[in-house]
């Protein structure tokens, strides 16, 4: 595959991610700045029809979804694998309230890893999801994020559960470190 061929689907698949949560009626879009969400986040702001909400850290994702669904609308929180960690005791809140709570996890600590303090979360990402009553799907190739993620927003926005669609490094790229 030629360079030009490699970056039409890397970029064709993070555009899948904001056209799925947009057929699936999301009017929220947040998240913590991250270049695995860049396509989304941008195409997010873009849309007159979607707010999107920069955090200061995930969990507040959490609580602002929980909002907007008592509100009427739909949401979406976008973070990496390293944001999980911080949501863990927030989840409570989707368990004991029962709302739908649809995420876009990017993996690090994953794959090729250059930054040994990803690694811990990363390893640990689905685990801690699990055990939180999250159900989890796993994306490493590009044709898998747009029917996972549909999967995931279906079954969080017509079930009131909690999903995430974790976005392998072998999907987003080998990050490199830029000295």
């Amino acid at each position: 595959m030629t360079s030009e061929a490699q970056n039409t689907v890397e970029r064709d698949w993070q555009e899948d991610v904001f056209r799925v949560l947009k057929s699936h009626d999301v009017k929220h879009v947040v998240f913590v700045p991250d270049a695995g969400h860049c396509a989304a986040i941008r195409m997010s702001y873009a849309d007159p029809d979607i707010k999107a909400v920069v955090l200061t850290t995930e969990e507040e994702g959490i609580g602002y979804l929980a909002g907007a669904w008592l509100g009427g609308e739909r949401g979406a929180l976008l973070m990496q694998s390293s944001g999980v960690g911080n949501c863990i005791n927030t989840l409570a809140l989707q368990n004991c309230a029962g709302f739908p709570l649809l995420m876009v996890v990017t993996m690090r600590g994953d794959w090729a890893e250059f930054n040994a303090w990803q690694n811990p979360m990363g390893q640990a990402t689905e685990a801690s999801l699990k055990l939180m009553n999250v159900m989890t799907w796993r994306a490493d190739v590009p044709a898998d994020v747009a029917p996972l993620l549909h999967g995931a927003a279906t079954m969080a926005f017509n079930g009131d559960r909690a999903t995430a669609l974790l976005l392998g490094q072998r999907l987003i790229g080998e990050k490199k470190w830029v000295k």
